[in-house]
């Protein structure tokens, strides 16, 4: 079975957006600004990331980013990225999105899917049905790929974690792989060249999400 393969469920309340793609891309950046856009037009917005934005998250994150850590085997990284995000969905996000509200994510499955799966070569199947499983199958309504050259977003960077410090092969690995899901799924995915200007690159977003608010979220103005 591949990546994508398995149904999915979607919050019949609230909005749940997800931004992706590899490292330098825009995504905190594209990510905040949607969540000022929607909050100022009086939704009720969280704002949030993965890994590491519940408390048991913070201790998941340190772990899989310092480099301190040194190697992990592969197996062991998709797990703890697993754990994070079966405590992200239980304790924030579900509840946000039961509670009519927009949730906004810097990350999710397809991370996983990218990073462990292609990027670690791990059979991305196996690690789908690990990171479904945790994650209650919960999918966003829309994911926005913001697509850069590894090449270009690492350059980006003085200093690098434990992911950012892979080679530039893992990084091109990754690229293709968010890719290649959004090139499957085009009704839950906005595929955008991170190259261009941020406000031109934010107001396609909005174009994007519009119509999703109208139909998805029962948020108070």
């Amino acid at each position: 079975m591949s990546a994508g393969e398995y149904p999915g469920i979607y919050a019949e309340r609230g909005l749940f957006v997800c931004f992706e793609g590899g490292e330098g891309s825009g995504k905190s950046t594209q990510s905040r600004l949607l969540a000022d856009r929607l909050a100022a037009e009086g939704y009720d917005v969280r704002l949030t990331f993965e890994p590491g934005d519940t408390g048991v998250g913070k201790e998941l994150r340190r772990i899989v980013l310092s480099p301190e850590t040194g190697d992990l085997d592969d197996r062991t990284e998709a797990l703890l990225y697993a754990a994070d995000k079966a405590e992200h969905v239980a304790t924030l996000v579900a509840p946000a999105l039961a509670a009519g509200g927009v949730v906004i994510t810097d990350r999710y499955v397809d991370s996983t899917l990218a990073y462990q799966g292609a990027g670690r070569t791990l059979d991305v199947a196996e690690v789908e049905r690990v990171a479904r499983w945790a994650t209650g199958d919960l999918r966003p309504h829309l994911t926005v790929v913001l697509d850069l050259e590894p090449a270009a977003g690492l350059g980006r960077f003085t200093e690098r974690d434990r992911i950012e410090g892979e080679s530039l092969e893992f990084h091109q690995r990754v690229r293709a792989a968010f890719l290649e899901m959004a090139a499957a799924d085009p009704e839950h995915y906005l595929v955008l060249d991170a190259r261009a200007g941020i406000e031109e690159i934010s107001a396609a977003i909005a174009d994007r999400v519009a119509p999703l608010l109208a139909t998805a979220t029962r948020a108070q103005r």
